[in-house]
């Protein structure tokens, strides 16, 4: 076996490794989904496929979700990037929806009920809650995190921790230039 066939082969054997256990206690759970996302990306330079590793990541960890994605700033506008789901809208002008909102604020929005939020885009009629994480590099707003569940509620304080950790430890294996 070639040195190059021997690095790829403990990738993917590490990549398979990365195994979450769904039925984890929400702190844990996000504890071994950080341990899985550096394992996953580490030594990967390619910025989609960082992204759409995470998001793989992220649809196979967390229970009771439709949706889960990001969506990358382009101008003053958010655009769809890696997901997981149905087909999503392709542009949210910054300030508007609960990802525009989140973007323009520059903070995480957890949503318990998305059709009392003022000026949520339905994307898909089945969301019901929603938390939207902004991805911020050195200060620079890149886009944000989106996570979808068809259930009221779904997200809380934990989530919202969890995925703030996640999307720090993201932000380092992106080379957001290259997007």
């Amino acid at each position: 076996m070639s040195p190059q066939s021997s690095v790829l082969s403990h990738k993917m054997d590490s990549m398979f490794a990365a195994g979450i256990d769904t039925t984890l206690p929400k702190g844990a759970l996000y504890r071994d989904l950080a341990a899985s996302l550096e394992s996953v990306l580490a030594g990967e330079t390619d910025a989609l496929a960082n992204l759409a590793n995470a998001c793989a990541l992220l649809a196979e960890a967390l229970a009771r979700i439709n949706w889960c994605g990001f969506y990358l700033l382009r101008g003053e506008e958010l655009v769809l990037g890696p997901f997981q789901g149905k087909p999503a809208c392709v542009r949210i002008p910054v300030g508007k929806g609960v990802c525009g909102t989140a973007a323009a604020r520059r903070e995480p929005l957890v949503v318990p009920d998305v059709n009392v939020f003022p000026g949520h885009i339905a994307c898909d009629a089945t969301s019901r809650s929603e938390i939207v994480v902004p991805i911020l590099e050195n200060g620079v707003l890149r886009g944000v995190l989106d996570v979808d569940s068809p259930e009221l509620a779904r997200f809380d304080d934990m989530d919202r921790a969890g995925l703030e950790k996640f999307v720090a430890l993201l932000v380092p294996f992106v080379h957001w230039r290259n997007l």
